[in-house]
């Protein structure tokens, strides 16, 4: 049996807004490596009232567990200064509009995007050995809660550390989520 036409079309509501965020996010943050607040700030204002007129209450509170988990999940990197609060605030925009399960598909192929982006540049740069050295830094000090760990090695702050762009992984990885809950769709 298909579904109804308004369920569709809301569907498609959903994945095209969020779609759209990602990719002038990701489009914004390769050129000036930033991912602006006025752009994350309207996504996640734009996913709330979208999931609201679509799904009353439920979709409010499936729009706001979505943000809640994008923002979740990133919270702890951006503490630590792995990645930048952008990405985070990007994170729980499309969270916001996807909801919590579709955020999760997307979410995991955008970490699968940024560490296959991550070995291409740590080989291209021919940082192999000194990657290597900084994640057993990484390691100890987790390991020890941070004690003893040379500070401010392994960060964004550190001038010398290579920096991807993660907006630019988490397009990527939305039009692959798209593209794939789209062909599963048809059949």
């Amino acid at each position: 049996m298909p579904a109804p036409p308004n369920l569709v079309w809301g569907s498609v509501a959903v994945w095209g807004v969020a779609l759209l965020v990602a990719l002038w996010a990701g489009w914004l943050d390769l050129r000036f490596r930033r991912i602006p607040n006025w752009l994350t700030v309207s996504g996640f204002a734009l996913g709330l009232a979208l999931n609201a007129g679509l799904s009353g209450w439920e979709g409010l509170r499936s729009g706001l567990e979505g943000a809640g988990i994008g923002l979740g999940v990133l919270l702890i990197p951006v503490i630590m200064r792995g990645i930048g609060a952008g990405d985070l605030k990007l994170m729980g925009s499309l969270g916001a509009i996807l909801g919590p399960w579709k955020l999760v598909d997307v979410l995991f192929v955008s970490i699968m995007i940024a560490g296959i982006m991550a070995v291409i540049e740590i080989v291209r740069k021919r940082r192999v050995k000194e990657t290597l050295s900084n994640l057993g830094v990484l390691v100890r000090a987790f390991a020890t809660f941070g004690l003893g760990a040379r500070e401010g090695i392994v960060t964004l702050d550190n001038p010398a550390s290579l920096r991807l762009p993660f907006g630019v992984a988490t397009a990527v990885a939305m039009v692959i989520v798209a593209f794939a809950k789209s062909s599963l769709l048809t059949f």
